[in-house]
C-alpha cells in the first residue's frame, strides 16, 4: 500500500465520521434551540398568569370596598326607616 492509498482510504474513513458528527451536532442544536423556546414560552405564559392574579386581586379588592359602602349605605338607610316611623 502506497501513501496515495492510504490518504485516499482515510478520506474515505473520515467522511462518514465527519457527517455524523455533524448530524449530532445539529440535532444537539435543534434541541436547544427548542428548550429555548420552551422555557421563554413558560416565561411568558407566568408573566401573563402574574398579571392576571394581580388584576383579579384588584378587583376583588375594589369591589370588597363597594360592598362595604353598600352595606353602610344599607344601614344609613334602616336607621332613616326608623326615624320616619317604618320597619326595615
Amino acid at each position: 500500500m502506497d501513501a496515495a492509498m492510504i490518504t485516499a482510504l482515510a478520506a474515505l474513513l473520515a467522511s462518514p465520521v465527519a457527517a455524523a458528527a455533524a448530524i449530532q451536532g445539529s440535532r444537539g442544536a435543534t434541541r436547544a434551540t427548542r428548550e429555548g423556546g420552551v422555557i421563554t414560552g413558560y416565561d411568558s405564559l407566568t408573566a401573563k398568569l402574574v398579571a392576571e392574579r394581580d388584576k383579579a386581586e384588584k378587583d376583588q379588592a375594589t369591589a370588597e370596598q363597594q360592598v362595604e359602602r353598600l352595606e353602610l349605605e344599607v344601614a344609613r338607610l334602616r336607621q332613616l326607616v326608623t326615624q320616619l316611623g317604618g320597619t326595615p
